[in-house]
């Protein structure tokens, strides 16, 4: 990025309402459904047929509104937005304009070293999806269309010109999919397209308040995508302008393979799209006792909950923060801090072991959360095998590894293997006092003042003990063996 430049980034994610039909008819939404098999009169747009509301995508969307603190209009209007859809038979998209059901909201973005940015939210509109055009360039070199997901609910959501660097941006679409996913109205699967993110990015000279000529890049489908797109374009228009040669507003496509964004099309503005109010949807007009039904339901959300475990359970900032990004990761690390008999594991150990051995093998094997061959349950009485000394911390990594690959129990892993921790000072203390004296020029230099060998020793020691000495006895042992 040119140091005398900043970029402005605004976003606009589209999020599938997890809805088993369609905004205004009753067709099935299941992902994966052979092509054209989920689409009835109302989504092929048959003369005489009238849409009617999905009153699940409604409360999805009063839901939102109140996750993000926005203003939930007790009237919204939906309109018609008249372009070309080659895969919406209609001929326009049915969305919502003037009058949008949520607007004015503020999404709070964290930062790893615990400071935080409010980023505005404009408005979040239902609007119905468009089906999927299928282009095989091979020897047929025909397009076929795909009106499964024409239909589909859709909750977008534009936020304000407020991001400045493509971490912030990456930050703010992983915050919004754990707020859409708490709330149980998306499953946030970006692979499957159920949120897919377009990006406007502008650059212009740091000081200057007057905005540049926007790009707009469609149909992000990733974080990672969405991080390199705007670092591509913003670089990209920067070479342009210190060319000498003009910002064109354009939608653009994203390439993944090059690693490029290329032209599409010339951007539209509002007014070419000739919305207009559709005459076959009446207002939507909001009950205050829905609302206030729907406002006491909420559930607790991300930032409620990273603030409850950093006061709860004493956490960092930064591991509240990722074991609040799905509900699914903040329930499992509760799990694991229950004990028997109403007793608690340590909650730190446990974010310890979840963010860091567990989160990088479920990694490493390309699964989630829910997915894991390690029981919260199981985990728990590892992390209290640690606490009550039977086991080292290195012999849990070795303890850990069978339990990804059996799921077994711990204490029953380390009953047959052995493990257990040697507490017996006794048998220690011999042990390091053979060691001291087979190492006599070591202890010279130890006695020297070189503090750096006792490693050796201790490396020594669990050689002898295959790991299982308890380390504080150890080193309290070696302390006291050679001064």
């Amino acid at each position: 990025m040119h140091p005398d430049y900043e970029m402005v980034i605004g976003l606009e994610i589209h999020a599938q309402v997890n809805s088993k039909t369609k905004l205004f008819s009753g067709s099935s939404t299941t992902f994966g459904a052979e092509p054209n098999t989920q689409a009835n009169i109302i989504d092929l747009a048959m003369p005489g047929v009238l849409p009617v509301l999905n009153t699940e995508a409604v409360d999805a969307g009063i839901k939102l509104g109140f996750a993000l603190k926005a203003r939930v209009n007790r009237k919204s209007v939906f309109s018609r937005k008249n372009y070309f859809y080659p895969d919406l038979p209609k001929g326009y998209q049915i969305t919502q304009f003037e009058l949008p059901i949520v607007e004015h909201g503020t999404l709070t973005i964290d930062f790893e070293d615990g400071s935080t940015k409010d980023i505005g939210i404009t408005r979040m509109h239902l609007e119905e999806d468009a089906g999927k055009s299928v282009h095989d360039f091979g020897d047929e070199n025909h397009s076929h269309v795909d009106l499964n997901r024409a239909g589909t609910p859709l909750m977008e959501i534009v936020s304000e010109p407020d991001l400045r660097t493509s971490e912030e941006a990456g930050i703010y679409v992983r915050k919004m999919r754990a707020i859409l996913r708490f709330l149980d109205i998306c499953d946030g699967n970006m692979d499957e397209g159920s949120m897919r993110c377009d990006v406007n990015v502008s650059v212009r000279k740091k000081g200057v308040t007057e905005l540049g000529t926007r790009c707009e890049i469609k149909n992000v489908n990733s974080i990672r995508s969405v991080v390199k797109s705007i670092d591509y374009e913003a670089s990209r228009q920067i070479d342009v302008i210190e060319s000498g040669g003009e910002i064109a507003q354009q939608t653009r496509l994203w390439d993944e393979a090059k690693g490029t964004t290329r032209a599409m099309r010339s951007k539209e503005d509002a007014h070419d799209y000739r919305y207009f109010s559709d005459p076959d949807i009446l207002p939507l007009c909001l009950t205050e006792e829905r609302i206030e039904k729907i406002k006491q339901a909420m559930p607790e959300l991300p930032d409620e909950m990273k603030a409850r475990f950093i006061t709860e359970y004493e956490l960092t900032n930064y591991d509240a923060s990722v074991l609040t990004l799905s509900r699914a990761s903040a329930s499992y690390y509760e799990r694991t801090i229950e004990a028997e008999e109403g007793k608690k594991h340590d909650p730190k150990l446990c974010a310890n072991w979840v963010t860091g051995e567990l989160f990088g093998a479920l990694n490493k094997m390309g699964k989630d959360i829910t997915q894991s061959p390690v029981s919260p349950e199981n985990l728990g009485e590892l992390v209290g095998l640690i606490q009550d000394k039977t086991i080292s911390g290195k012999i849990a990594k070795q303890v850990f590894e069978e339990m990804l690959e059996t799921g077994g129990a711990p204490k029953k892993i380390v009953e047959e293997k052995g493990l257990v921790q040697i507490t017996d000072v006794s048998a220690l203390d011999g042990i390091v006092k053979d060691i001291i004296a087979n190492n006599a020029e070591t202890v010279e230099q130890y006695k020297s003042g070189n503090q750096r060998v006792m490693g050796f020793f201790v490396g020594q020691v669990m050689k002898q003990t295959q790991g299982k000495a308890n380390p504080g006895i150890v080193n309290d042992l070696l302390r006291q063996n050679l001064q």
